[in-house]
């Protein structure tokens, strides 16, 4: 048995509304945002970055379980917007957790498949014996140009998942991954914001890759919508995950605990991961995930989960829930946005 030992994630607190976006750029950000189904998204306080999130959520993985942090052997920190383009965000978590030299560490980029690309890696690891417990985190302080579509929905957040076979609380059944050459979406060295294909990365870009992944992967397992109690999908709104859902036979009801982008928008590597934590947070044994996360690029990774006995004594109340960081949220205008988004730079006297 492989599979997710603990999980731990961090949300920024801060938020605002594409309201709020809309009335800078004279158009009415409300109706578009409700269009998008986003009411508010989160925003990286100024001293915070994806590393400071990664660590956040790696720290709240630990506090729930009784491992030795010097027993985990790979780290690898999935994101698009790590603050070194030469320098990783992995050591440095590795270090924050205690984590000992004696690992193997690096960064993942593929767009916001680049954390579930993690879990995939420690999964080889550790079914493999060459490591004990593997650990992967998708975290983004993601980015939208200034009156740009993806800036009322870009947020930041992320998600560890300390991945092993022992005590495990969900059991990854098997993971299938559907990966083409479609450039929908990118950002070139030296480019502060990403440039995107327009609506060439929905039908082309997201749904093919998350509805053939899907497919494929209940195909392999023999399931259906029925087999699952939960479904994820990635979320670059809050349309397209009930869109493909409903395009693969899955209800609402069944989406419903891991959507989160109408609430914090799309934390990107982080999205597909918080999700499946929101659903880990209310999971009872014997509940199964579906969960397929995209990256533009283009690919998609699925896994189907089976939540095991090993919850019941799993100790959640140690750090935050997913719900936590959802409603404790403080509301901001866009001047302060552009402040912490470092979009305004404060002259020094």
């Amino acid at each position: 048995m492989v599979g997710i030992v603990s999980y731990g994630v961090y949300v920024p607190r801060y938020r605002i509304t594409p309201a709020e976006i809309g009335a800078v750029w004279g158009i009415d950000g409300k109706a578009y945002g409700e269009s998008l189904g986003v009411y508010a998204k989160s925003v990286p306080g100024p001293d915070e970055d994806t590393i400071t999130i990664a660590v956040m959520a790696a720290r709240n993985a630990m506090k729930r379980v009784n491992v030795n942090p010097k027993e985990i052997g790979a780290i690898y920190c999935g994101s698009e917007s790590h603050p070194y383009a030469v320098k990783p965000t992995a050591t440095v978590v590795a270090e924050a957790i205690g984590a000992t030299p004696d690992l193997t560490a690096a960064d993942y980029e593929f767009a916001c498949k680049a954390g579930t690309a993690g879990i995939q890696t420690c999964m080889g690891l550790v079914k493999s014996g060459m490591i004990k417990y593997g650990m992967a985190i998708g975290a983004d302080t993601s980015q939208g140009a200034p009156g740009d579509p993806l800036e009322y929905t870009a947020s930041a957040g992320g998600a560890a998942f300390l991945i092993g076979t022992e005590h495990v609380i969900a059991e990854i059944n098997r993971t299938y991954s559907y990966t083409t050459d479609t450039p929908d979406f990118w950002r070139r060295e030296g480019q502060m914001y990403p440039s995107h294909g327009g609506r060439f990365t929905g039908e082309p870009a997201y749904f093919r890759h998350v509805l053939t992944c899907a497919k494929n992967l209940m195909k392999l397992q023999n399931t259906t919508p029925e087999s699952y109690a939960y479904a994820v999908f990635h979320q670059p709104n809050g349309r397209f995950p009930r869109r493909a859902g409903k395009m693969l036979g899955f209800t609402d009801e069944q989406i419903k605990q891991g959507l989160l982008t109408p609430y914090i928008g799309n934390t990107y590597s982080g999205a597909v991961m918080l999700g499946i934590s929101s659903v880990l947070d209310v999971a009872k044994p014997g509940d199964r995930i579906l969960a397929v996360a995209f990256g533009s690029g283009a690919g998609a990774d699925g896994f189907d989960i089976t939540v095991t006995e090993e919850i019941k004594e799993y100790r959640r109340e140690n750090a935050p829930l997913v719900k936590y960081y959802v409603e404790n949220a403080q509301q901001i205008n866009y001047a302060i946005y552009t402040k912490f988004k470092h979009q305004i730079i404060l002259r020094e006297e």
